[in-house]
């Protein structure tokens, strides 16, 4: 739920910014697990690899320029680029 709100976000802030016409910005979301394009063993279940289809409908009179401008907007989501990225998580226990 994340990505799809902070790209619709970020869409429509950009499109704002460059007084665009953008009347909605729609995005559905499919999560799958795969086996990676490289696998080596793929019987072994560890080999699978989260994959996210993300798919944008951008609602409005815009010219086909600045929908491919939006859509590469999209890759740039704060969201976006964190699921993206090498992500390391610690989990600590705090004392109360």
């Amino acid at each position: 739920m994340a990505l799809g709100s902070g790209t619709s976000m970020t869409v429509n802030m950009y499109a704002a910014r460059k007084n665009w016409t953008l009347d909605q910005v729609v995005v559905q979301l499919r999560h799958d697990r795969v086996h990676a394009d490289d696998c080596v063993n793929c019987e072994d279940p560890k080999s699978m690899v989260d994959r996210i289809l993300c798919s944008i409908e951008l609602v409005g009179p815009l010219a086909e320029a600045q929908r491919k401008q939006l859509i590469e907007i999209a890759k740039k989501c704060p969201v976006h680029r964190t699921l993206t990225n090498k992500i390391e998580i610690r989990a600590d226990l705090v004392a109360s």
